[in-house]
Formats: structure tokens, sequence, C-alpha cells
């Protein structure tokens, strides 16, 4: 008996269940987009510079490239605003067209970053007597750019909520209501600049480079789907 009567109220729940979703008005679901941009100024700089040496021995060739980086990284320490680390270092022989070995060929790599332009700008010039400026780029720094995003949520946000009452209105539907949204950051940063030696380093003084930080371009977008009834 009380299976039969756990029976018919299932079924009773099941009936009711299916009548309310045949009575549920329709509704359209219409996917959408919104962007906000703005342009930052970049704040950090980045630049490599390089030692590249050849010899006959491979002992005299690290021990040259080794004294330029090391000579490199204490005049590095006068300029505070500057963060230099260590980059790449490569060392390969040289065969010549008998595949005979003839030699060595290393390259080591000095990695600057710095939010002081003109402290950057006098340091590579420093450097520049001893090593060989491989490139530049420049981005904006990630708590500017945290805080230009936080602030273009808020716009792409409102501005989502603009285009899906304007659909509302279009569809001529009396309101709307937000069934999934979704935030995505990002920007279009400029390439590095390529930067090379035209002449042979010398032990004079270079005149320090002049910088040009530009711009990059932040967009937050908000993609989400709407029910319009």
């Amino acid at each position: 008996m009380r299976r039969w009567i756990a029976l018919v109220l299932a079924l009773s729940i099941a009936l009711a269940a299916s009548q309310a979703w045949a009575q549920a008005p329709e509704r359209d679901s219409v996917e959408l987009q919104a962007e906000a941009h703005r342009e930052l100024g970049n704040d950090t700089l980045n630049a490599v510079l390089f030692a590249e040496l050849n010899e006959a021995d491979a002992t005299k060739l690290a021990s040259g490239l080794n004294r330029t980086v090391n000579e490199a990284l204490a005049a590095a320490k006068e300029f505070k605003a500057v963060r230099v680390r260590s980059g790449n270092n490569q060392t390969y022989p040289v065969y010549d067209r008998q595949q005979r070995l003839t030699g060595w060929r290393g390259r080591a790599e000095l990695r600057l970053e710095s939010r002081d332009f003109p402290a950057a700008a006098a340091l590579i010039g420093k450097l520049q007597a001893g090593m060989r400026l491989g490139q530049i780029s420049f981005s904006a720094s990630s708590e500017l750019r945290k805080a230009a995003e936080d602030e273009l949520i808020a716009e792409a946000i409102k501005a989502f909520r603009s285009r899906a009452d304007i659909a509302r209105s279009a569809l001529g539907a009396r309101q709307y209501r937000i069934r999934r949204i979704s935030i995505n950051t990002g920007g279009a940063f400029p390439p590095p600049r390529p930067f090379l030696a035209r002449a042979a380093a010398t032990a004079e003084a270079i005149p320090p480079p002049q910088f040009e930080g530009g711009t990059s371009q932040i967009t937050v977008s908000v993609n989400g789907t709407i029910e319009v009834e």
C-alpha cells in the first residue's frame, strides 16, 4: 500500500512539473559582447646588452667574457634605480671548411629593467663602452595595468548591460536577465625594438641614448548570454 501511495505521489509531482514547464513563457537567448579600452603610457624599460668574443682557446674566451660581464655588473651598482641580472651565456666551437676546430665563439648577456628611463639610458651609454645593445622594449608595469583593468571591468560591464537593453528593446521584450557572463583582460603591446651596434666599442664614453616609452593598449571584454521575455 505504501509503495502504491509513493508511486502515485511521484507521478503527481512529475505531472505538475511538466505542466509548469509547458506553462512557462518562452524566452529568447541572446549572445552579447562588449569591450572597454584604454591606452597606457609605458613606464617600464627592458634592455639586453651583450658581449661577443672569439678566441682560439676556450679558457681565454670564458675569461674574457667573465671579465666584461663582471666589470659591467660593478658599474651597474652605481645605478640603484636599474635592476640588472645576467642573461643567456653561450659558447660554441668554430670550424673551418674542412670541419677542423679553429677556435671558440661566445656570447654573454646582461638584462636591464627600470622605470627610471634617464638612469637606464645613462647606464646603457656607460656599458656600451664594452658591450653592445641588443634590444629595447617598453611595457606598462603590472601595477599600472591592474589598476586600469579594474576600472575597465566596470566600464565593460556597463557597456554589456547597455547592449543587453538594446537587444531587449529590439526584440520587443519586457525585461531581460543575465544567464552567463565572462570577463577577459588583455592588451596589445609593442614588439621589442632592435638596436644594432654600428661601430666597434671603444673605451671612450658613449652619449646615453634618448628613450620614448610609447603606449600599450589595455582591453577588457565581457561576453555573456541573456534571456529576454
